[in-house]
């Protein structure tokens, strides 16, 4: 990560390195991708199950245009169809700048999940910039280090210009310090703060995921959008993923353990992942001294 492009992610938020997929990659990885549409939409094997189980695919008539991101089911796809997936997640540019966003000792945390869509395709209201606070997804600049708990890696696989929709976000918001406005959350009166960055097929495009504001406009190209997103934490960081299925205290510690206790005891015992799963499980202090589970 260069000088230039630390500046940039520092400042705006996300950052953009074309062409980090090959003609032949990107080809590939589209293949992949109508091999699952495929499998999903008429496969009888095993296979075709599994994938229709853990993908919960979306579709917009007979189009595939969207995918779970909690299970890393493209992985799991037979090869050749999961090898261009597996090389991203360990992509050189991709490691290079997690790197210096996330710091060494990164993970995959959940993905790689498929965003697609048609024309027409409604927007993704803008979400994020740190709102409540949520310290596994917040930016930190500490020493002349950035630190972000969540980084959202995309691989577009089709190109979004100007006109087309797509990916949106508001550049700085991960340092605003007030609350968005109803008007630049649905992009119906902005402010001219939302930013659409335009791709080509084999970019990618990094962005704070959860301290960032983000979303997206609606697609109008007469192509398809299609795009893999990889969600990476800093090492202690844990999310979703494989964290949700050891969430609950009895499989955290023990049945043994937990058997018997009070809600609020249960309360402390339940293993780490990001909110809102967990985010009722805050204990409180009542005016007599009583500690009680504060579902407010």
């Amino acid at each position: 990560m260069n000088a230039k492009e630390r500046y940039f992610w520092d400042l705006n938020g996300h950052l953009v390195i074309p062409n980090v997929l090959t003609p032949e990659e990107v080809k590939a990885a589209n293949d992949a991708l109508d091999y699952l549409a495929d499998r999903c939409a008429d496969g009888t094997d095993e296979e075709s199950d599994f994938l229709r189980e853990t993908a919960q695919p979306r579709w917009d008539g007979d189009t595939l245009v969207r995918t779970r991101n909690n299970a890393p089911f493209l992985l799991k796809l037979k090869s050749p169809y999961c090898d261009p997936f597996r090389k991203m997640i360990v992509h050189a540019q991709i490691v290079s700048r997690l790197q210096v966003m996330c710091g060494k000792g990164f993970r995959l945390d959940h993905g790689p999940q498929f965003i697609g869509g048609l024309k027409g395709t409604l927007r993704h209201a803008l979400h994020g910039a740190g709102e409540p606070h949520r310290p596994y997804v917040s930016y930190h600049n500490q020493n002349g280090h950035t630190h972000v708990g969540g980084v959202t890696v995309t691989y577009n696989l089709a190109d979004a210009g100007p006109d087309d929709g797509g990916f949106a976000c508001v550049p700085g918001s991960h340092k605003s310090r007030y609350p968005m406005p109803d008007g630049v959350r649905t992009m119906e009166n902005d402010m001219g703060v939302v930013a659409k960055p335009n791709v080509k097929a084999g970019d990618v495009l990094f962005f704070m995921d959860g301290a960032q504001t983000h979303g997206a406009r609606p697609w109008m190209a007469d192509h398809g959008r299609r795009a893999i997103l990889i969600k990476y934490a800093s090492r202690t960081v844990t999310r979703q993923g494989a964290s949700l299925d050891c969430l609950q205290p009895e499989k955290y510690w023990d049945i043994d353990i937990v058997d018997g206790m009070t809600p609020e005891q249960r309360a402390v015992m339940y293993g780490p992942a990001s909110a809102p799963r967990t985010s009722d499980l805050k204990l409180n202090i009542d005016e007599k001294g009583n500690v009680y589970v504060d579902n407010a």
